[in-house]
This record gives structure tokens, sequence and C-alpha cells, in this order.
């Protein structure tokens, strides 16, 4: 794609926040290619996870998940997958703050999970 931003490798930030998405998804890369763009403080790295490092890093997480939905790994070691991910992202990363009162509607996050899955389950 011609208007692809190049997005940071996690070994060029060590200490920040790892996305995890799907890399042969066209829908994923233009979501991703958005993220980066929210991303005005530089606070993650992204790897896709067909990548071979991702099994090598986290080898809790199968490769049924990662092909279910996207994640998030944290500096410090914590996992959130789909819409927690973009939930703890709507906190993260400023550009996203008008979306946390939206994701944080006590007792929604059952239904911004399936709204994620309907999604994801269709994106090829």
């Amino acid at each position: 794609m011609p208007d692809t931003l190049p997005l940071a490798d996690p070994d060029e930030r060590p200490q920040a926040d790892v996305v995890i998405w799907d890399g042969r998804c066209n829908f994923c890369r233009g979501q991703v290619e958005r993220l980066r763009k929210f991303d005005t403080p530089s606070r993650l790295a992204y790897i896709s996870l067909h990548d071979p490092r991702v099994a090598e890093r986290y080898p809790d997480l199968t490769h049924q998940q990662l092909m279910d939905q996207m994640w998030v790994v944290t500096h410090d070691g914590r996992r959130f997958g789909g819409a927690d991910a973009g939930r703890y992202l709507s906190r993260k990363l400023p550009r996203l703050w008008w979306l946390a009162p939206l994701l944080h509607i006590p007792c929604s996050m059952p239904l911004w999970r399936w709204l994620y899955r309907q999604v994801a389950e269709r994106r090829y």
C-alpha cells in the first residue's frame, strides 16, 4: 500500500506495549494504520501474528487466540485481547480518550466483545 505508515517494531521500542495483529488481513492492516495515527506519543510497537518472534515471545497465546483477535501485551506483561484491547488502548492513547467513556459503561463489555467477534469473524 503506498500510503502505509511505517510500524514500529518491538525491537525498536522495547518499553512499548506490543500490538499483535493479523498482518495478512487487509482490514486489519487498515485498522492498525489508523491506530498508528492515534499513537502520537509513540507508546506502541506492532508485530504480525505470523512473525516467528510471536511464538517465541508469547508462547501462552495460541495461534487460534491470535487469529481470533488482536492482542495488546503491555510492557509489564499483561495481555488484552479484542474488545478488551480496545478498551485498554482507549485509556492508553490520549487521542482515543473520547472513546473511553463509551467502552467503560458498566456491564457493557459482553456487548463490545460480541461486536468485536462479529467483525473479526468476517474480516477476510
